[in-house]
């Protein structure tokens, strides 16, 4: 039964993805490599911190480097809210690194079915520039983002398969598209132990401003809980 159900995900996840990775191939490439933490500060508020670094150009180059931290306080199982902070080292058109810095605001719910989690995130994000090309960089943006993850617990298993997908909505300023940025995600997760995890993760975006910009992404990322 457990060897059917996983030739189903992998045939699900070569339906999904394959006809992307195969339409991007000759596109650009990086390996984002994320480290976060969770510690728990009260019965259901957790402190979150992140350091992750992204590479472009076929990783041959630092696109950005940035650290976040912020609070959750979770309602119940099934629903969290929290905010955070990110300050980032931005690689800009000048080809040297300026600051930027963003906040966001997150309301996530998650539904068990059986062996599979069904994860939603809605996140509100403004951004801010240092480094100005024109005057419109002066002012901030503001996106809404809305992501879907689902997640098979295999029964006795560390290895957990799972996909999603991501979209980048502009709100407030004028824009030509509803979403100007999308992101398919599938990857495994792996639970070291109780506190320690790691995933493996390949991922599509594509960036539609100012130009329209696809990247395939490997990305690494281990996590801690305390």
């Amino acid at each position: 039964m457990m060897k059917t159900t996983i030739k189903r995900a992998l045939w699900l996840f070569l339906l999904l993805f394959v006809p992307i990775i195969i339409f991007a191939q000759d596109n650009d490439f990086g390996l984002w490599f994320d480290f976060s933490t969770e510690h728990k500060l009260a019965n259901k508020l957790e402190l979150n911190l992140s350091a992750d670094l992204r590479t472009y150009e076929d990783a041959s180059k630092i696109g950005e480097a940035f650290l976040e931290g912020g609070l959750t306080y979770k309602f119940n199982k099934y629903l969290s809210a929290g905010a955070s902070y990110r300050y980032t080292a931005f690689r800009e058109d000048d080809d040297l690194f300026h600051p930027r810095h963003k906040w966001f605001a997150t309301v996530t719910g998650k539904l068990p079915l059986g062996n599979f989690d069904i994860t939603g995130r809605f996140k509100f994000q403004q951004r801010y520039k240092t480094y100005y090309e024109d005057e419109e960089d002066k002012e901030p943006d503001e996106h809404i983002r809305v992501k879907l993850k689902t997640l098979y617990n295999i029964p006795s298993f560390p290895v957990n398969p799972y996909i999603s997908s991501e979209v980048f909505i502009p709100i407030f300023n004028e824009s030509e598209r509803d979403v100007d940025k999308f992101r398919f995600m599938a990857g495994v997760e792996y639970k070291v132990s109780k506190k320690h995890s790691i995933e493996l993760e390949y991922m599509f975006e594509r960036d539609f401003f100012p130009h329209i910009w696809d990247i395939n992404v490997i990305s690494l990322n281990y996590k801690l809980e305390f």
